[in-house]
């Protein structure tokens, strides 16, 4: 199916099925502060009138999925991902924790096709996933476009890698973005995602992930390279807070400010 057909579905999907397409799923927490002052509102207003918006507005692709923490399996949690494509070959998202009300920003996930995550280096490789097993279980959804577009989607999607980060961890009940930020992975397997979370979810957007994956049999699936999901062989890559700056002296551009001199 050639891409005009599909942008076509696309659109059909975003006029007359918006309303299957989120407003399902409120934040895990609530944060804690006042209300928003009238005076506060009134700056809100004038400004979503007023002020330009356009890299927010590239952000036109939704996906619902699930995540772990690396290093820990059991620590699961769904995630809400609206996403931009950069090019044919990266993409960017912004991940919430919900899609409705004041859903909380949980983090970033950046996606690239084979052919970009064949030039990392080893060891950055170990810190993406491949999207192989969510594509074909049927668990990664675009919740509110034609089946036709989904499916097609996920045909661009299955042989990606994403590099994924959450920095505020909501599905802990934190009611502010506190702690490190965490290196999220993707499953590879049946098994490992717990059932109680896909039901839920499938049951909040009226989906069945058991019928997508009879849907995507036939999707291709190129071979995963074996340096993404390290994970698997027990090679796991996590943040940590230090206080000392040699990541930031020696792993990116510029000389260090005279106060670090000291």
């Amino acid at each position: 199916m050639n891409t005009i057909r599909t942008l076509t579905y696309l659109m059909i999907g975003a006029i007359g099925l918006s309303s299957c397409g989120g407003g399902n799923t409120p934040s895990n927490v609530t944060a804690p502060g006042d209300e928003k002052s009238t005076k506060d509102k009134v700056l809100n207003t004038g400004a979503d009138l007023l002020q330009d918006k356009s890299p927010l507005r590239k952000f036109n692709a939704y996906l619902d999925g699930f995540h772990f923490y690396n290093g820990n399996i059991n620590a699961q949690m769904e995630a809400h991902h609206y996403v931009n494509q950069l090019n044919e070959d990266v993409y960017q998202a912004i991940i919430f924790d919900g899609n409705e009300g004041s859903p909380k920003i949980m983090g970033i996930e950046y996606i690239i096709t084979a052919k970009l995550f064949k030039t990392l280096s080893a060891e950055e490789k170990k810190l993406w996933h491949s999207h192989v097993h969510e594509v074909k279980s049927g668990t990664l959804i675009a919740p509110g476009i034609p089946e036709v577009a989904e499916y097609e989607l996920m045909e661009k999607l299955v042989n990606t890698y994403g590099k994924t980060i959450h920095t505020w961890h909501t599905d802990q009940e934190r009611t502010l973005p506190v702690g490190s930020p965490m290196i999220m992975m993707g499953f590879t397997k049946d098994g490992q995602l717990h059932k109680e979370l896909v039901d839920a979810r499938d049951k909040r957007f009226n989906v069945s992930s058991a019928e997508n994956r009879k849907k995507r049999a036939d999707i291709k699936a190129l071979p995963i390279d074996p340096m993404a999901d390290a994970w698997q062989k027990g090679e796991i890559r996590q943040f940590v807070i230090s206080n000392k700056a040699d990541s930031a002296q020696h792993k990116h551009q510029g000389q260090p400010t005279p106060a670090e001199h000291h």
